[in-house]
């Protein structure tokens, strides 16, 4: 478990590992990374109180770099990738362990169901589950079992893993997606069991949202300088959107200071129509939505900030590189603990 300023979530992820029921020792390693809101003396605290938790440290925060000391560090065979930000439902281990056996494959993860305490987080959080938001992933609410493109978090062979070379630490964003291709060209299976469940809390306010969209569609971008169209084409359409935005607010222009006109400009406000439709589509989600006021209008402006934040991240990510880009969503933490 990859850990940076999540004291609000810490201990409720690691009960919800140390809760697992499954034959034989178990261990939890965390990696943690320089917070500046508790969350490492919580840490420190937990490990005192259980001796199944094993600390490491993670000065650069990436978190590659701290799965891999954290796999470095363990011990057993099997290697459960588990976030900070989440909780582990109930027999979740128990579970993979049997599919891995199952299925023979590689890794194997399931579905992400995120969750939300205010308007606002449960309005991100039906986005999140929902196609429209995220584009349809498996892990984002398929209940059909199969053979995935790649697994969310993921319960994985060690043996596997280290064939492939663990995690690429260059990679700061997207880098279970990247370790899967390997998997995979490898020859070995990654399965996704919609029976396995985590629960995800997502960011708590519009900036650490649209933060963590941009740093997220900038490694995908770099993602696709490296390797093409092993990516998906769900990962396009965001940056599309942004490039339809441009040229509909450049036409724009052009027709109100009456350099396009005519034939011409009625032919190029057909730029305006796929706007319309998905303005269309962002206030139908919306009131089609539940929960009351609030949530609602929240959906209506969270759905544009996931989908322009990682357009806008990708198309720099594509055209110049994802570089040194972070997800500064994670820098700091005025979070409120768990009930």
């Amino acid at each position: 478990m990859p850990v940076l300023n999540e004291r609000a979530y810490l201990e409720h992820a690691v009960r919800s590992v140390l809760e697992q029921d499954v034959d034989g020792p178990t261990e939890l390693v965390l990696a943690l990374g320089p917070s500046s809101d508790g969350t490492t003396e919580l840490a420190r605290r937990l490990a005192a109180e259980d001796e199944r938790i094993l600390l490491v440290d993670n000065p650069a925060a990436h978190i590659p770099v701290g799965l891999n000391a954290a796999i470095r560090a363990s011990t057993h065979a099997t290697i459960i990738r588990v976030d900070a930000h989440s909780e582990l439902s109930p027999g979740y281990a128990r579970r993979a362990l049997e599919t891995l056996q199952r299925t023979g494959a590689a890794n194997v993860g399931g579905v992400m169901r995120a969750d939300g305490r205010t308007p606002f987080q449960r309005a991100v959080a039906r986005l999140y589950n929902s196609p429209v938001g995220l584009g349809g992933g498996a892990y984002h609410g398929s209940d059909h079992e199969g053979e995935a493109e790649s697994a969310y978090l993921g319960v994985m062979r060690r043996e596997v893993i280290e064939q492939v070379g663990l995690f690429d630490e260059t990679i700061r964003r997207g880098e279970d997606w990247e370790l899967n291709l390997r998997i995979r060209q490898a020859g070995h299976l990654v399965w996704f069991d919609p029976a396995l469940s985590v629960t995800y809390w997502p960011r708590e306010s519009w900036v650490r949202l649209a933060r963590q969209f941009r740093a997220t569609g900038a490694w995908r971008g770099e993602l696709v300088r490296r390797f093409g169209r092993r990516n998906g084409l769900r990962y396009f359409a965001p940056p599309a959107l942004v490039i339809v935005t441009a040229a509909a607010a450049l036409v724009g222009v052009l027709q109100l200071v009456g350099l396009l006109r005519g034939v011409a400009g009625l032919v190029a406000s057909i730029v305006y129509l796929p706007l319309i439709a998905y303005a269309l589509l962002v206030i139908g989600v919306g009131l089609a939505g539940p929960g009351g006021v609030r949530q609602r209008l929240w959906t209506m402006a969270v759905l544009p900030t996931m989908h322009f934040s990682w357009g806008l991240g990708f198309i720099g990510g594509a055209l110049r590189g994802a570089r040194d880009t972070v997800d500064a969503s994670r820098l700091g933490s005025r979070n409120t603990p768990l009930p």
